[in-house]
């Protein structure tokens, strides 16, 4: 039977249609209180910048998904970039995926901008509105990071096929920096390692050790959290803006400015502000969900475009939330929950590989999302960090290899007895709430004794 198993999983997965999945026939078993697929618009999103600044504006170019097939219909762009120009600068870069806002840094005005690369080929071709568009983000007398998620050799490669990169000629203002991420078939071999030695019950400690290194999955979390930091450090500390992309612009490039919000952001470290993230940098930011979540590493086939993009992302807030265990209101059941969600789930919420796909499919009107599960009280309870205390400060992790340690919530969950963990987990709830209870009786006593002695004062005065 076990034999059978993933041969049955694999075919389950690769139905040939995604009309036929589970979230098209389950129907809720609980009260629907909060429609989940209008928690999170771009318009709301905006109102958070607009507050701040009049420097940017919500653009309806995408509406008919004509410009950029993999963007949403609601993009935010500089104000002084009209939607004409969206469109040429959109023929220029791959995908169609112009320069849109991320993320603004209300501290000091910086942005953190994405796209895909431009499309300069081995003609060194260039695009003036593009030029334009990227340069009205910055500051007078600032200068920009362009980060690109390839090495330096893959970019140049890139010519020969049509895309590139930004040339230090045409951008003077914009210094580029080259982070190599991996991408698609080396992740997925990765993961595929990893979980092989992870099941393995058979080998010694050096074998366990050899092999955990051979996957190199701790390598990829390494990298990616050191562009993110890098990205984060621009912002906050050099007071320069960013652009970051890769080739496509819907991997790497979606992982290192999520977590850089993280980073920056108070309000990505709590729960709705990191739905919302997700929703925003993922989701609505066309990555695509379909293709690299098809299956998993446990499948026999592999699929070409599959890849754990996403679950190395929360491997990554994994990581944060361990070395700033306060600082985050959900914990580490949250981050499991949505692995689980986005590989095999009852909601429609990781369904599809863009918004344009998700509004064929009609998500909204034929299944349930998942933040409307997730944000009911009784739900909630569950993932919420007993330990959390806001924390309005920029966060920086470490990304030494003694600091990334081996998420054991995931990999090694069937390895692992829950229950001494369950035990020690229900104590510190009950240590936090007591701590809570004698800090409300001591704030009693303190009021009852400035009572007490303003009495006295009143009573001793002529």
């Amino acid at each position: 039977m076990s034999d059978c198993l993933p041969g049955v999983l694999g075919a389950l997965s690769t139905l040939d249609s995604i009309t036929l999945m589970y979230p098209f026939f389950y129907r809720p078993m609980f009260e629907v209180t909060e429609d989940g697929w209008h928690s999170f618009l771009p318009e709301q999103e905006f109102e958070l910048y607009s507050s701040a600044t009049g420097e940017w504006r919500l653009s309806y170019v995408n509406k008919e998904f004509a410009v950029c097939p993999s963007y949403p219909p609601i993009v935010i762009v500089p104000k002084s970039i009209d939607d004409e120009a969206l469109r040429k600068v959109a023929t220029f870069r791959h995908g169609g995926r112009f320069p849109v806002l991320s993320y603004y840094h209300q501290k000091n005005g910086m942005v953190i901008m994405r796209s895909g690369q431009p499309l300069t080929g081995t003609n060194g071709r260039r695009c003036k509105e593009d030029e334009k568009l990227i340069n009205a983000t910055l500051r007078v007398g600032k200068r920009g990071y362009v980060i690109d998620t390839r090495s330096l050799n893959v970019a140049q490669q890139a010519r020969a096929k049509g895309g590139g990169f930004e040339q230090e000629a045409h951008y003077p203002q914009w210094r580029r920096i080259h982070k190599s991420i991996e991408r698609y078939h080396i992740l997925q071999e990765s993961l595929i390692k990893l979980v092989e030695a992870c099941n393995d019950q058979t080998h010694n400690m050096d074998r366990w050790l050899s092999k955990l290194e051979a996957s190199n999955w701790l390598t990829h979390i390494k990298e990616i959290l050191t562009t993110a930091c890098l990205a984060a450090q621009c912002i906050d500390r050099e007071g320069a803006s960013v652009l970051i992309h890769g080739t496509e612009g819907t991997d790497s490039t979606l992982q290192v400015t999520s977590l850089a919000q993280i980073i920056l952001e108070p309000r990505s470290r709590t729960i709705r502000g990191f739905e919302a993230l997700i929703e925003r940098e993922w989701l609505q930011a066309g990555h695509p969900f379909q293709q690299r979540c098809a299956q998993s590493a446990y499948c026999n086939t592999k699929q070409k475009w599959e890849a754990p993009v996403f679950l190395l992302f929360l491997d990554c807030v994994w990581q944060i939330l361990r070395q700033f265990p306060c600082s985050f209101e959900f914990n580490e059941n949250f981050l499991i929950m949505l692995f689980e969600h986005a590989y095999a789930s009852q909601f429609g919420t990781f369904l599809g590989n863009s918004e344009s796909e998700r509004c064929k499919l009609k998500l909204q009107q034929k299944t349930m999302s998942l933040w409307s599960w997730v944000n009911q009280p009784s739900e909630l309870s569950k993932y919420t960090n007993p330990l959390f205390e806001a924390n309005n400060l920029v966060i920086w992790p470490s990304v030494a290899p003694q600091s990334l340690p081996l998420w054991e919530g995931i990999f090694l969950r069937w390895n692992r007895s829950s229950k001494y963990l369950d035990e020690a987990y229900e104590e510190m709830v009950n240590i936090i709430e007591y701590n809570k209870e004698l800090q409300a009786k001591v704030n009693i006593l303190r009021r009852q004794l400035a009572e007490l002695e303003t009495e006295d004062g009143m009573q001793e005065s002529p």
